[in-house]
């Protein structure tokens, strides 16, 4: 009898996504509801002080992973070294957040184990009848359609921002697993991580995010956005016609070829509003346009509307900011 709820901790270089605390705490209330144990697993190097971090978000118990070959993320390693143990172990569901490595990792996975996945989940529910029931976008954020599983263990990945995170302090029992690497999986090493510093949030767990597109006019007006995203502590993204202009770097994209986004703040400045930007961003808890086209697509999805020039609006904007402190 498959139990558990199985939480994939991500982390880099020993610190962990807050995406993976989003899901401790939404999987604590199912666990609740239950009587399911919830466990985290943290694979790495020198990982064993990451366990006091997740037993603060209510972990039952806590699996760790410590190998030389899983200090890097790499696909084949972690997916070896996981099957192998979530095959003993027959949890219930094994949930990852819908970052770079969760959307490389989950279906793998998912092949590994014989059973389907659901993806980019926006939402996440006990269901008595089938366990859990998953929300997720389809047709471009236009719909959204309610998935079910019944192999196990229930194989998804979750939308960063989805769940707020809650503190719950635990006393978990910490377990350390062996890595059982097959051979044939280690096909690459990294090297080197290069990472970009940035005083900015990442923009896929970003609470506040501010977009330009087209209506920007060209990359050097950026530095509106950056004046007004460092006062709120907002990350900056954009539309793809901006990206494809070379205005702004592909990292900053924002809509179906890019990231998809969940903030609970949402600027959309000088965006039309084209289906593909829509869809990486439609699951904003509040939206809010400025564009002076009032019939500009992006209305029609915005909770707030600005009719009027970015460029005087935006810079009014930062400056009532700064009033906040």
């Amino acid at each position: 009898m498959a139990k558990g709820i199985w939480i994939i901790v991500e982390q880099t270089k020993l610190e962990i996504r807050k995406v993976s605390l989003e899901l401790l705490s939404q999987a604590r209330t199912i666990a609740d509801k239950t009587g399911e144990p919830l466990v985290a697993v943290i694979l790495g190097k020198g990982i064993a002080d990451l366990a006091k971090t997740v037993a603060e978000y209510g972990a039952d118990k806590v699996i760790l992973v410590d190998d030389d070959k899983l200090a890097d993320y790499t696909t084949g390693a972690y997916t070896s070294a996981l099957n192998k143990i979530i095959r003993k172990e027959e949890p219930q569901a094994v949930l990852l957040g819908n970052t770079a490595i969760g959307k490389d990792l989950a279906p793998r996975l998912a092949h590994r184990l014989g059973v389907g996945m659901a993806s980019d989940c926006t939402g996440m529910e006990y269901d008595e009848a089938n366990f859990l029931t998953f929300k997720r976008p389809i047709y471009g954020g236009k719909a959204f359609a309610e998935v079910t599983a019944n192999a196990r263990p229930i194989l998804a990945t979750i939308r960063p921002n989805t769940f707020p995170v809650v503190a719950k302090a635990s006393q978990p029992e910490v377990v350390n697993e062996t890595a059982e690497i097959d051979a044939a999986d280690l096909r690459a090493i990294v090297k080197e991580i290069a990472l970009v510093a940035s005083a900015r949030p990442e923009l896929i767990e970003a609470n506040v995010i501010i977009s330009g597109g087209r209506g920007m006019k060209g990359p050097e007006n950026y530095v509106i956005l950056e004046a007004c995203a460092d006062v709120i502590g907002a990350a900056v993204g954009a539309s793809r016609a901006a990206v494809d202009a070379g205005w702004i770097e592909q990292k900053f994209q924002v809509g179906q070829t890019g990231k998809t986004v969940s903030p609970t703040l949402y600027i959309a400045c000088g965006i039309s509003g084209a289906i593909q930007h829509l869809a990486g961003m439609g699951s904003s808890k509040v939206i809010v346009a400025i564009n002076k086209d009032p019939e500009a697509n992006i209305f029609t999805l915005a909770d707030y509307g600005i009719v009027g020039d970015l460029f005087e609006i935006v810079p009014l904007l930062t400056e009532e900011f700064k009033k906040l402190g």
